[in-house]
């Protein structure tokens, strides 16, 4: 069984490229934190497959991170701190995983690389 993790961006903010790598940063980090501890033992021994989609909005956001809780992904999202180019309270990223990639798939599967 191969193991991945998803980290979905919102393409509408326009972020610069530091900026959303922070962010992506963020919410790989923080899912990993709430993985089932079996699950990223073999995640990380595979690798650490991670993968950058876009969604287009917030309300796109939001949508895949209730659909990851609701299946029992570990899930993370982030609302920005407002420090530096977007509003305080902006929410920018939702990572999913890291689980078996092909489940993953099946949420995420039909968005695309940023």
């Amino acid at each position: 069984m191969e193991y991945k993790q998803v980290i979905l961006v919102r393409h509408d903010l326009k972020l610069p490229k530091g900026k959303m790598s922070v962010q992506c940063a963020h919410a790989s980090v923080e899912a990993a934190l709430k993985a089932d501890s079996e699950k990223l033992k073999k995640w990380r021994a595979l690798g650490q497959k991670k993968i950058v989609l876009r969604v287009d909005n917030e309300k796109e956001l939001l949508m895949y991170f209730q659909q990851a809780k609701d299946l029992d992904f570990s899930a993370s999202l982030i609302t920005d701190a407002g420090k530096t180019v977007i509003a305080p309270g902006t929410k920018t990223a939702v990572a999913i995983g890291p689980d078996d990639e092909d489940m993953i798939d099946k949420l995420t599967g039909k968005l695309k690389m940023v």
